[in-house]
């Protein structure tokens, strides 16, 4: 089996797109291609996955300068061409677009051949690429109901996630323990939030403990703060083990990209969700209020992103047992533990129809 898997850009259409790549070369022995662009983390993790990887030239569309998106118009014939070719050379049996800059290009060249080919979206509402050619894709595998909507024939899922995320047992007390973090770089907004709140959560939860990862660039900054407060607490640039540390954690203040919002259904953990409010078509606000919605999360805009509130919210989530496990439960409830299994039968399933 041969398929090729277009999009990037971020962890989180990378990560997932190698989990799914991984899955198909164990289950099936499949070869994979990948095509993606200069300008996306594709370029370190594909090949440090040992996958092939083509590149395109095509840049943004949506929440661009008027310059920005002439240019891309001007690329995007280019990009399809090119991505064209790719699908002359290396003949696959499905193309799978997960989104970013090279997914439309390359899906858009997949169904003018009448190749089969799989939408995967993790977020509620479909990135541009994906929104673009959603009514021509052979399938979709989405994470949330609500988005089988824009997709004519689609399945739910889940987004593939780490094993070990799945196995993580509930915290049973100890230290009420707090986890902060904004992705791998880090979030400015949360650490600058963070630093203001911590002489009320000392004063407010005094036994708290809170594990911090605040990327490169905040790191001595938010380290100092920390230890003027005499608050407990262990600051991190970076952590390796992050179900470990999900496991040590009562409540979570984050993110809520697609890969994060996994990842916490999956482990089941409470969490406190500030939006990052410039991701494109507000993703990471829609993906957030669908957990508020069944009682997993609370959402709390960047824009009131107060010490006040954040230390009240915080003190009345993390002192709660009962609501804590409410809201792990309700976490659960939206996780897939088979989602990179279910996506590679769907793969399967299209190449042989093809």
């Amino acid at each position: 089996m041969r398929i090729i898997i277009a999009g990037g850009g971020t962890g989180g259409h990378v990560i997932p797109a190698l989990a799914i790549a991984q899955q198909l070369k164990k289950q099936f022995g499949a070869e994979v291609l990948f095509i993606g662009t200069v300008r996306g983390i594709e370029t370190r993790l594909v090949p440090q996955a040992g996958f092939p990887l083509e590149l395109i030239q095509v840049g943004a569309l949506k929440n661009v300068s008027l310059m920005t998106r002439a240019k891309t118009m001007f690329d995007l014939p280019r990009a399809i061409a090119a991505s064209s070719r790719m699908l002359s050379e290396f003949d696959p049996e499905v193309v799978i677009g997960v989104g970013g800059y090279a997914s439309g290009p390359a899906m858009v060249a997949a169904i003018r051949r009448r190749l089969p080919t799989l939408a995967f979206e993790p977020n509620v509402v479909p990135g541009f690429a994906n929104r673009m050619i959603a009514r021509w894709v052979s399938a979709a595998a989405v994470h949330f109901e609500e988005t089988c909507q824009y997709f004519p024939h689609c399945r739910v899922t889940g987004v593939p996630v780490r094993s070990a995320f799945f196995s993580i047992p509930p915290k049973a007390g100890g230290v009420p323990t707090l986890l902060v973090f904004g992705g791998s770089q880090g979030a400015r907004a949360i650490n600058q939030a963070m630093i203001e709140s911590l002489p009320g959560l000392r004063a407010k939860v005094p036994g708290i403990h809170i594990i911090h990862q605040t990327g490169q660039r905040d790191y001595d900054h938010v380290l100092a703060a920390y230890q003027q407060s005499g608050i407990s607490g262990e600051v991190h640039k970076f952590i390796d083990d992050m179900p470990g540390t999900f496991g040590r954690a009562d409540l979570l203040v984050c993110r809520s990209g697609a890969s994060t919002v996994g990842e916490i259904t999956a482990a089941g953990k409470p969490a406190i969700f500030v939006p990052f409010p410039a991701a494109a078509d507000d993703h990471q606000n829609v993906n957030a209020r669908a957990l508020e919605r069944v009682g997993a999360a609370v959402v709390v805009e960047e824009s009131n992103l107060g010490a006040a509130y954040l230390v009240d919210t915080i003190a009345a989530l993390i002192g709660d047992g009962a609501g804590l496990r409410s809201m792990s439960a309700a976490a659960k409830s939206l996780a897939h533990p088979k989602a990179v299994e279910e996506i590679a039968e769907m793969v399967e399933r299209l190449a042989h129809a093809g």
